[in-house]
């Protein structure tokens, strides 16, 4: 039985559940690495990350390194004389960190890699249309999530499921993951093997404006999964053409509707109950969106408020 020093690196929400399992499974903690506290809201006040939130609550120690290959920070680090490294949605590491614990340094990602390598992994499984998605450990090497891999939990992904909902059930996976691949190391039985490489792995592209665009020419199907893989964060959006507004709106909740309809691509039927909006073989139906300035809404609180002229599309 191995005596593990543990340094946790990560940020977000998703990387707090992984820390707290570990805590909780009392596991030694024996520093916390997390981005730098940035200003957010008008205020411009300073906010801390998620994991940084949660480590003080724990009186853990706490680096917030700027760079990553700063001797001061890699003098702290090596200081904490830790000899396995655990990474859940940080950054990329240089050589020089992860290679410096004795057991190394372990990454969970959130895809049966090597699917999905990349910043995005659960919004483009569903985006893409995948059934299943799932969990992967895999020691850190040179390039972005190609390194061995540990152990990989599969999870289907039903056909109404969205963003938000996904990443709650990989997170809760991914901790249960993460607790099985340290006990694996702890007790000299982990086990490694390469991933396979293919011509057809599919990536996860970080998201950007462009790619968040609804496209009304694509298929039903296509725009479907767009909007509930982009749900609730950071949201599928396109350009409201009516009267003379002309308006970027997001969408964050729809239905599909398959029926034929000569209605020109992008045109908008509304009723004081619902709004849909003509595709290719149907009508996306959609149940929330926001326009700009205002809050998101369930579309039959907006139509209360918001008048469609027979002429407005979505471009």
């Amino acid at each position: 039985m191995k005596n593990l020093r543990i340094v946790f690196m990560g940020t977000p929400d998703f990387a707090v559940t992984v820390l707290k399992t570990l805590v909780e499974n009392k596991h030694n903690i024996v520093g916390v690495i997390t981005a730098p506290d940035k200003p957010a809201g008008r205020g411009r006040k300073l906010n801390e990350s998620a994991v940084k939130q949660y480590a003080k609550t724990q009186g853990l120690n706490i680096l917030q390194p700027t760079n990553l290959k700063n001797q001061d920070f890699l003098d702290k680090l090596k200081a904490l004389n830790a000899n396995l490294q655990i990474v859940v949605a940080f950054r990329m590491l240089p050589k020089v960190v992860w290679k410096m614990p004795k057991f190394g340094t372990f990454n969970l990602h959130a895809s049966l890699l090597p699917n999905y390598r990349g910043a995005a992994p659960i919004n483009w499984a569903i985006i893409n249309g995948e059934t299943k998605t799932g969990v992967s450990t895999f020691f850190i090497d040179e390039k972005i999530d190609t390194g061995d891999m540990i152990l990989q939990e599969e999870l289907a992904i039903e056909p109404d499921e969205n963003a938000g909902s996904l990443h709650d059930k990989l997170m809760n996976l991914g901790s249960a993951l993460v607790l099985k691949t340290v006990d694996l190391i702890q007790n000299g039985e982990v086990q490694t093997i390469p991933q396979k490489e293919t011509k057809h792995i599919k990536t996860a592209y970080k998201l950007n404006k462009d790619n968040c665009k609804i496209d009304w020419n694509a298929s039903i199907d296509h725009i479907y999964n767009m909007i509930r893989g982009l749900s609730p964060y950071p949201a599928a959006w396109c350009t409201l053409i009516n009267d003379s507004d002309t308006l970027d709106i997001k969408i964050y909740e729809a239905e599909k509707e398959f029926i034929n309809h000569s209605e020109e691509v992008g045109s908008i039927i509304s009723t004081k109950k619902e709004l849909k909006v003509a595709v290719t073989k149907g009508y996306i139906i959609i149940k929330e969106m926001k326009l700009p300035g205002k809050r998101a809404m369930d579309v039959k609180s907006l139509l209360n408020g918001y008048t469609f002229n027979a002429n407005a599309k979505m471009l």
